[in-house]
Order: structure tokens, then C-alpha cells, then sequence
């Protein structure tokens, strides 16, 4: 059971880290599509007679105007960001979406995030409930297991919050900063404190259905990553000014 131990902490990380790479190259595409739609770029496509017809070879030679010598017209230069300019852009992107705005309070902070959670966790929630239904029914679990594995999943929720929650209050779980190394100080301790669900679900389950349920291809760890309640986390404490 030490596997799904660390499923769970590893998916955590690799969720996290995956939806902000996800936004990230999302805007790294709009940001390439802003560059070729600049008109120091754009202008390197366009046609040369845009309606087919030449003003100055359709006129009278006689009315032609004369070339004169000259310095060629100056381009605007495309826009120069260097990724790291990128990166610090979108830092302060996502500190604006998840992080508490100038004068927002607790509440309103979480009326306006607790929605969003929800939305993003309904279908895998569906999901994570759909397969641990088929997995229980192919390894015989009776209704009193399973009404047994949930108080026991319970408790842990409760366990995994208020492990969240002071993370979030000492900063190292922070919307306002990069801090990969404080994700990762975080995934080990869920896998850590998840140590002792898998020794309750041995209690509640026997070998052989914990084998059937496993082979089938059902994970306790996904499970549990996906119905925390995720939408009970506090809210980040304000920005500190600069």
C-alpha cells in the first residue's frame, strides 16, 4: 500500500505543477501569436498588390512621380521579452487569479475561489467515485466496508486540510512566488501522513481485495487526491508590499 502512499503525493505535485504549465504555455502561445501579428512581422507577409493593381505602374508614365534617393522607412521592431521576462509576467498573472486582490477579505476571497474549485474538481470527482464503485463491486466490498473506508477517509481529509492550511498561512504554499522546493516539502508530507489511511485500509479490507481492486486498475491514492475537500482551504494570507 506504500505505492499508493506516494501516488497520491506524487499526483499532487503533478497536478499543481501541471496546471500551471498548462496556463504558462497557453500564454507562451498568445505571446508568439501577439509577435507574428506585429506589424514589424506581419508586414513581411503581406501582399505586394494587395487588389491586384499597381498605382504606379497604371499611371501615365508622364504623370509617374520620380523616385528620389532616400532613406528606407523605419519599422517599428517587433517586441524583445526574454523568457525570463515572460516568466516573471506570468507570476504576477497567476498571483492576480489566485492571490488575495488589494483590500479582499477572507470571504470574499472565498466566494470567489470556492466556485472555481468545485467546477475544476466536478468531473474528476465523478469519476474518481465511478471507479471505486466498479473496483469495489469486482472485489466483493460489502456495504459495510465501504461505509467503514469512508469514516476512516474522513478523518484524513480533515488531517490533509488543516495540513494545507498552515502551509498556506506560513507562506510556503503561496500563489505570490515560485517556491518548487516548498511543493515538493508539501507533497512528502501528504505522502507521510497518508501512511497511516493505508494501514486503515488493510483493517477494513482483506489482501485479496485489495489485490482485485489494485488490478483492476483502481488507486486509493487518486481517489483521495480528487474528494479532498479542497474547496475548505483558507484563504492566502494579503500581499506583503514590496
Amino acid at each position: 500500500m506504500a505505492r499508493a502512499t506516494w501516488f497520491f503525493a506524487t499526483t499532487t505535485v503533478i497536478g499543481l505543477v501541471a496546471s500551471i504549465s498548462l496556463y504558462t504555455q497557453n500564454r507562451s502561445l498568445r505571446d508568439d501569436l501577439a509577435v507574428a501579428d506585429h506589424p514589424a512581422v506581419g508586414a513581411s507577409h503581406a501582399p505586394l498588390i494587395p487588389d491586384g493593381h499597381d498605382p504606379w505602374l497604371d499611371r501615365p508614365r508622364a504623370e509617374a512621380i520620380p523616385q528620389r534617393p532616400g532613406d528606407p522607412p523605419a519599422l517599428p521592431e517587433p517586441p524583445k521579452d526574454s523568457r525570463l521576462d515572460r516568466r516573471a509576467r506570468r507570476t504576477e498573472e497567476l498571483a492576480a487569479m489566485f492571490g488575495r486582490a488589494d483590500g479582499e477579505t477572507a470571504e470574499q476571497y472565498r466566494a470567489r475561489m470556492v466556485p472555481l474549485i468545485k467546477t475544476g474538481l466536478a468531473v474528476p470527482r465523478s469519476r474518481a467515485e465511478e471507479m471505486r464503485k466498479e473496483a469495489e463491486a469486482k472485489a466483493h466490498v460489502t456495504p459495510e466496508q465501504s461505509k467503514a473506508l469512508d469514516q476512516a477517509f474522513d478523518k484524513v481529509y480533515g488531517d490533509v486540510v488543516d495540513y494545507a492550511n498552515k502551509a498556506i498561512a506560513d507562506g510556503t504554499l503561496s500563489p505570490y512566488e515560485r517556491n518548487v522546493a516548498g511543493w515538493l516539502e508539501i507533497a512528502g508530507g501528504l505522502g507521510t501522513m497518508l501512511g497511516n489511511t493505508n494501514q486503515a485500509i488493510g483493517k477494513i479490507l482483506d489482501p485479496d481485495q485489495v489485490k482485485t481492486m489494485s488490478a483492476a486498475g483502481f488507486e486509493w491514492g487518486e481517489y483521495l487526491g480528487a474528494m479532498a475537500p479542497w474547496e475548505n482551504l483558507d484563504a492566502p494570507p494579503p500581499r506583503k508590499p514590496p
